[in-house]
């Protein structure tokens, strides 16, 4: 594009530590919202860019005063998006431009002006043109530019492009470059350049001199290592031929290394770092890093295997031993297993590779804290008779926690992997990655990056640890790993696992639990006896539901150690010889109760329906009362979250659609001030789930007809009246079954979720699956839809008194 063809105002792309010349054709990789917002802008009209660089590259977000004057105007011939949210230009500089007025926007633009070029003595720069091809020609002798740079610079006929090129390629100072571009006649642009090769070429002569001294310094200590070996060569004679263990040292790594089985280009450069031990002074700092590195290569277990136990009716039996519940998880790990010892079988056939055998789906367990995911990966372990180990990955922001550190590094080591292995013993251990969801990054490399390889296992087995510099197979290995939110495991990473969920645990498990695993263990860990201590049921009830709200149940195994610990000293003082704990006397022990669940309402009442919530530590219920009273609009209180306002405002928009039907006068909405209010207001709530109960509280307000206190609803809604599906419905069941309510309406699409619910639940709640807001309010109100679409006298609805109810729930409550 010709320079006076360019637009008066383009886009800016502010470039780091580089300059861009006029001719040249580059790729430019963009990251900040800046510069992609000004590639965008370019795209999307003339094609035209600037390219200008900062004073100073440490900046962010720089503004117009932070670039230079001049740079670069380009035309953008493509552009490509990268997965990680880059993007990648290549550009076609046109001109030189001065820049001014930067508006900043959504990114940054400046009206340029072209630099003229100014007018040159043809003599003069036919000179100054041999001159710098023979500087040039200097400085390239010496190495510092590979071939195919220099032939592309010679080929440069023009003699302006020729120094933009040298320019570029030379590892100027930024100011120096950036002084390049602004000078507008050639022949000081090639002066400039004169100087600065001139430079360079002082710089490399004095490296070329340092080289010099230290190859000397090295040739003198090679000098003195073969005296040294002279001297222990004569002591030896003169001592009668007596040999020190020095020399023993690197034929002892030697002959550990023969035991090994080592693949040949492994054993090659393990064998170079045995002659170099070999070769050097024992007391030197070089042969104690070679010692320590050949010693982590021979403890590793390069061919050591643990036998698989694949057994799926042991591990069955293993997995029902240690873990109460969890049958969704023990069936999947039951079929990873089963699938395992087909493979092997067919192995042995012949029919499949033993590669093929350890090829399978990575699993990672997802759940809150405390619902048995480390633990389960341990009988895992135990199932198939492999060693087990854990390495914590929760904070860990630097690549070297997995490939570990290079041996140039002082106090370098292998990655947790590879010393995890060495821990192991064996090739083929049980590796899980403890929280992997906590993983973080910094300057120092991003460690789940790292992990990719680990866990993809068409590559892991050429795993090459910085430390170690050879292969080590990782392919025998399975990995288990962990998470409390899979969301923020990075989408690369999870592409290479499978997701096993982990429900939080519900009130009869947490009993059996209690009862199994940890009352004998905490008895245990007190000193008690089984028969100096026992809880009744209710008891333990009552610590699961009034003292501990959790998904797991590690809070309930500290409160029955607490209890334990209690009575260990009433009964090492004397006062008693065995203690029986009732659900009366916990307060004794634990003082008052930390958390009181709701119950359900006394009796029907006119504007109060019940919803129903769950958080990840359980579900329970919650109340919707609305009040009319004179005034105007719709008022939310209660601590509401922004999809929950806008349950209610469908809800009113729903009945105002439907009061002729329901014989509502709509004057009476219109002129009322509707005021809906969830009580525990302190507690955010949010959630779409709430629409059924908003509907009624509101309807049962404006009607006068009351809802029933004895369901509970949960469901959305739309402004049609169809009734939608929910998530978390066997928890919402279990919290309003706890609060005593005997009837559930739920979304038609929830039905099949009813399968998770215990059977004695079933048996003795009764569901109404619901497909439309009709259903709902014919459940829900106190004479069903008969009564809301029989005329009545028109009187207005009673205002709501405030109802006093306790709640104690700290935790977010999810509609």
């Amino acid at each position: 594009m010709p320079t006076n063809t360019l637009p008066s105002t383009v886009p800016v792309c502010p470039v780091r530590g580089s300059v861009i010349y006029p001719t040249m054709v580059q790729h430019i990789d963009a990251s900040r919202a800046l510069s992609i917002g000004a590639i965008e802008a370019a795209m999307a009209s003339d094609k035209v860019i600037l390219i200008v660089s900062q004073r100073d590259k440490d900046i962010d977000d720089p503004k117009g005063s932070d670039l230079y004057d001049v740079g670069t105007a380009c035309n953008v011939l493509r552009v490509r998006k990268n997965p990680d949210g880059t993007v990648q230009m290549l550009v076609s500089a046109v001109a030189r431009v001065r820049a001014s007025n930067y508006v900043r926007g959504d990114y940054l633009s400046a009206d340029i002006t072209p630099l003229d070029a100014e007018a040159d003595d043809t003599v003069e720069l036919q000179a100054l043109g041999r001159e710098l091809r023979e500087r040039f020609d200097a400085l390239a002798s010496g190495g510092k530019l590979n071939a195919e740079t220099v032939q592309t610079i010679h080929s440069k006929e023009d003699l302006g492009e020729m120094a933009d090129h040298i320019a570029f390629n030379l590892d100027f100072k930024l100011d120096d470059k950036q002084a390049l571009l602004e000078l507008p006649s050639l022949t000081a642009r090639i002066r400039k350049l004169l100087t600065l090769l001139d430079t360079e070429k002082e710089v490399q002569e004095v490296q070329a001199k340092i080289r010099a001294q230290v190859k000397e310094e090295i040739d003198k200590n090679q000098r003195e290592y073969y005296l040294r070996e002279q001297m222990k060569v004569i002591q030896k004679e003169l001592q009668g031929g007596e040999d020190g263990e020095d020399g023993d040292e690197a034929e002892a790594f030697r002959a550990k290394l023969d035991t090994l089985d080592l693949r040949p280009e492994v054993r090659k450069d393990i064998d170079r770092e045995v002659n170099r031990l070999a070769r050097m002074h024992p007391d030197a700092a070089e042969a104690s890093v070679i010692r320590t590195y050949l010693t982590w290569i021979t403890e590793l277990p390069w061919n050591t295997r643990s036998d698989d136990q694949l057994d799926v009716m042991q591990a069955s039996q293993i997995l029902d031993d240690d873990h109460y519940g969890l049958e969704k998880v023990k069936d999947r790990v039951l079929e990873f297993l089963a699938v395992r010892r087909l493979r092997k079988e067919r192995a042995e056939r012949g029919e499949l590779s033993a590669e093929d055998v350890n090829k399978g789906p990575i699993l990672v367990f997802t759940g809150p804290p405390g619902v048995g995911k480390t633990s389960i990966a341990q009988s895992i372990a135990k199932a198939l008779g492999r060693k087990y180990v854990r390495i914590a990955l929760g904070g860990a922001r630097d690549e070297s926690d997995i490939r570990g550190h290079r041996r140039t590094y002082i106090g370098a080591m292998p990655g947790r992997l590879i010393q995890g292995i060495r821990t192991a013993g064996t090739k083929n251990p049980v590796i899980l990655l403890d929280e992997v969801d906590k993983l973080g990054s910094s300057y120092q490399g991003d460690p789940s990056a790292a992990l990719l390889e680990v866990l993809d296992p068409s590559q892991n087995q050429h795993f090459t640890d910085h430390y170690l510099g050879v292969p080590f197979d990782l392919s025998e290995v399975m990995f288990i790993a962990t998470a409390n939110y899979p969301e923020q495991i990075p989408p690369a990473l999870m592409d290479r696992m499978e997701v096993i969920d982990f429900n939080s645990y519900i009130e009869q498990e947490k009993l059996e639990i209690a009862k199994r695993y940890l009352l004998p263990r905490q008895l245990m860990a007190n000193g008690l006896k089984a028969n100096q201590i026992a809880f009744t049921d209710a008891a333990l009830e009552k610590l699961i539901s009034h003292y501990t709200r959790e998904a797991g149940v590690r809070n309930l195994e500290r409160e029955i150690g607490t209890v334990a610990r209690k009575v260990a000293r009433r009964i090492a003082t004397g006062e008693v010889k065995r203690v029986k704990v009732t659900d009366k006397e916990l307060d004794r022990y634990l003082g008052q109760a930390r958390h009181i669940p709701e119950t359900e309402g006394k009796e029907d009442m006119v504007g109060v329906s019940t919803g129903m919530f769950y958080t990840p530590v359980g579900g329970d219920i919650l109340f919707v009362e609305t009040s009319t009273s004179p005034g105007k609009g719709l008022v939310l209180t209660g601590q509401l979250g922004d999809v929950m306002k806008e349950s209610a405002r469908a809800a009113l928009t729903y009945i105002k659609a439907n009061a002729e039907r329901f014989h509502i006068d709509k004057a009476r909405i219109d002129d009322s001030e509707i005021h809906v209010h969830v009580p525990a207001g302190a507690i955010p709530k949010e959630g779409p789930s709430a629409g059924g109960a908003m509907v009624t509280s509101l309807i049962s307000a404006l009607t006068g007809i009351p809802a029933r206190h004895d369901v509970a609803m949960t469901g959305e809604m739309t402004l049609t009246g169809r009734y939608l599906p929910i998530g978390g419905l066997k928890e919402k069941v279990l919290g309003a079954r706890r609060a005593g309510i005997k009837h559930i309406i739920l979304p038609k699409a929830n039905e099949g979720d009813l399968r998770d619910i215990p059977l004695h639940l079933r048996t003795t709640m009764r569901f109404h699956p619901c497909e439309t807001v009709d259903q709902v309010l014919d459940v829900a109100l106190v004479g069903g839809l008969k009564a809301l679409e029989t005329p009545r006298d028109g009187s207005p609805a009673p205002t709501l008194p405030a109802p006093k109810r306790k709640s104690a729930r700290r935790s977010e409550a999810r509609a």
